[in-house]
């Protein structure tokens, strides 16, 4: 595919270097010199320099200019791009040129990209003092709206063709709001008095037929050369995307969000479960999966163990439940995640709007769904690569919703909330999906019967006795099964110490295990534990608002 071809081009030479500048659109006020990065505003048929732009965070993105594609039947251009950067990394702004000579942006978005057009700000927009707080809802005219972040960031550097002039390094403050149709809009608040719109919808790269993109998109350590800060060992980073990334020498979470030569922020893991808390999905292993859509080739490229907290911090006492999040990478579609919980796996992808919530009740795509459990969580430990940055103590406020086996989950995380959406799994599927050998299928399954006594003995009696209720309350058969209850239990209290089950599951090293026994040497016995949310953690989505 060739790039669409402009209506009217303009081309002058810079008057900072002399270089050609070429303008794609004749309607395009600013451009940057790709020679002298000198920022260049048009005046009749002059340019005027009035600015100069920093050189661009090399992120590897496999965007760049003129690549090309189409969107909803109509070929655009890439034309220009933002670079603009915030506390937890970077993110991009793309500006593309459509045939009609419409322009419109490509962006990221919590690991994925949405195109959104420039529009009128709502005549009832608050002035940034005046707007509600993060998760609360906004009416604007006939639209509900849900402020979902707030990010003081700043445009860090500029390529190409721009509807406005840049003002770099300047402190600005975006507002993302997301709705029930499943837009997301921002409201750019760099002139308070007159704030910019855009409202976009959430597109997959593989979705856009592009041409042009840069070759070798995910590029490794000898592109980006970075060193761990904490024991020197070269860490392989892999994808355009990455913020943060475990150390596989000496299990440091190091933040590589600045870039190349910033200095590298980390912290080391004082984890003493390691070893029971390696990935059963082992990094770099591969899947072919229908997430949300048709069947896409997953990568996975990061793993995270959480712990279930009542008020959302860890105090490192009393009753804790673990989760497990594999996070996966698909070049084509973006992210999703795989979570292993207590009682079962699932999937979930990050939603670009937002569900319409009323009491215990959510509202998405047509489905209602119920509430089922509101927890906390914190980061036990990492390894692999993830597109936000991890901080140590980082903690996170979720609620969870069902529908059958379809889930949402609700998480906050400071200024920012993040809803995401999925479905259950079976474990055999996710086995057979990632070719894993017959002997580990077992590994995987999670469901109630495994951490329950009744459970897992009617589980062992499957298709044993009569199949009616009444069989089963009646007779002999209801006396064989209290007197194997009574069995169990006396063996439990007497051969072990109450974890075995949880053993056998998770192995011996596990946050599990090691949580039962400090429960057992305190006197809390595992069947008194409550877990909260037995789905607890099924969403995940992520962190870092771009």
């Amino acid at each position: 595919m060739t790039p669409p071809a402009p209506q009217r081009a303009w081309r002058a030479a810079c008057p900072n270097c002399g270089a050609p500048v070429e303008f794609a659109s004749a309607a395009s006020p600013v451009a940057v010199c790709s020679f002298c990065r000198s920022t260049l505003a048009r005046e009749g048929q002059a340019l005027r320099r009035i600015g100069h732009s920093a050189e661009l965070f090399d992120d590897h993105s496999p965007l760049q200019l003129g690549a090309a594609g189409r969107w909803q039947g109509v070929a655009f251009s890439v034309v220009g791009r933002l670079q603009l950067r915030y506390d937890q990394g970077s993110w991009n702004e793309w500006h593309v040129l459509f045939e009609s000579g419409r322009g419109a942006w490509l962006s990221e978005d919590n690991g994925r990209h949405v195109i959104s057009v420039d529009a009128p700000a709502p005549p009832d927009l608050p002035r940034l003092d005046g707007l509600p707080a993060v998760g609360t809802a906004l009416r604007l005219g006939d639209t509900r709206w849900d402020i979902a972040s707030v990010t003081r960031a700043r445009i860090a550097a500029a390529e190409g063709e721009l509807p406005w002039a840049p003002l770099l390094e300047r402190d600005i403050t975006l507002v993302d709001l997301r709705n029930p149709a499943g837009e997301v809009a921002t409201a750019d608040y760099t002139d308070p008095l007159r704030p910019r719109w855009a409202v976009g919808r959430s597109v997959a790269l593989g979705e856009l037929a592009l041409t042009g993109l840069r070759v070798a998109s995910d590029k490794t350590l000898a592109a980006r050369g970075v060193e761990c800060p904490s024991c020197g060992s070269a860490l392989e980073i892999r994808l355009d995307s990455t913020r943060s990334i475990t150390c596989h020498q000496c299990k440091a979470v190091v933040d590589v969000s600045g870039g190349v030569g910033a200095d590298l922020a980390f912290y080391a893991q004082d984890n003493p479960d390691v070893d029971g808390a390696q990935p059963q999905l082992p990094l770099g292993a591969s899947a072919s999966m229908a997430l949300g859509g048709p069947a896409t080739d997953w990568q996975v490229v990061g793993y995270v163990v959480r712990c279930e907290t009542e008020d959302g911090t860890d105090d490192g006492e009393g009753e804790q439940a673990f989760w497990r999040e594999y996070l996966l990478y698909s070049r084509s579609t973006g992210f999703a995640f795989l979570v292993d919980a207590e009682d079962g796996w699932s999937w979930t992808v990050p939603l670009t709007g937002a569900p319409q919530t009323a009491g215990d009740t959510a509202l998405w795509q047509g489905r209602s769904y119920t509430r089922l459990y509101g927890y906390g969580g914190s980061i036990v430990y990492v390894a692999g690569e993830f597109y936000w940055t991890l901080e140590r103590g980082q903690t996170t406020r979720n609620v969870d919703y069902a529908n059958g086996r379809y889930r949402l989950n609700r998480e906050q995380t400071g200024q920012e909330v993040t809803w995401s959406a999925g479905q259950t799994l079976q474990a055999d599927e996710v086995a057979r999906a990632f070719k894993l050998p017959p002997d580990r299928h077992a590994a995987l399954r999670r469901d109630a019967a495994a951490f329950s006594g009744g459970g897992a003995l009617k589980g062992g009696l499957g298709g044993w006795g009569p199949g009616s209720i009444s069989d089963w309350l009646s007779g002999r058969w209801f006396a064989i099964v209290v007197m194997l209850f009574m069995l169990v239990f006396a063996l439990r209290d007497c051969s072990d110490d109450g974890c075995e089950e949880l053993r056998q599951v998770w192995g011996p090293d596990s946050p599990e295990v090691k949580q039962c026994l400090r429960d057992r040497a305190s006197g809390i016995s595992r069947s008194s534990r409550s877990s909260g949310s037995s789905w607890g953690g099924y969403g995940s989505g992520g962190g870092g608002h771009k």
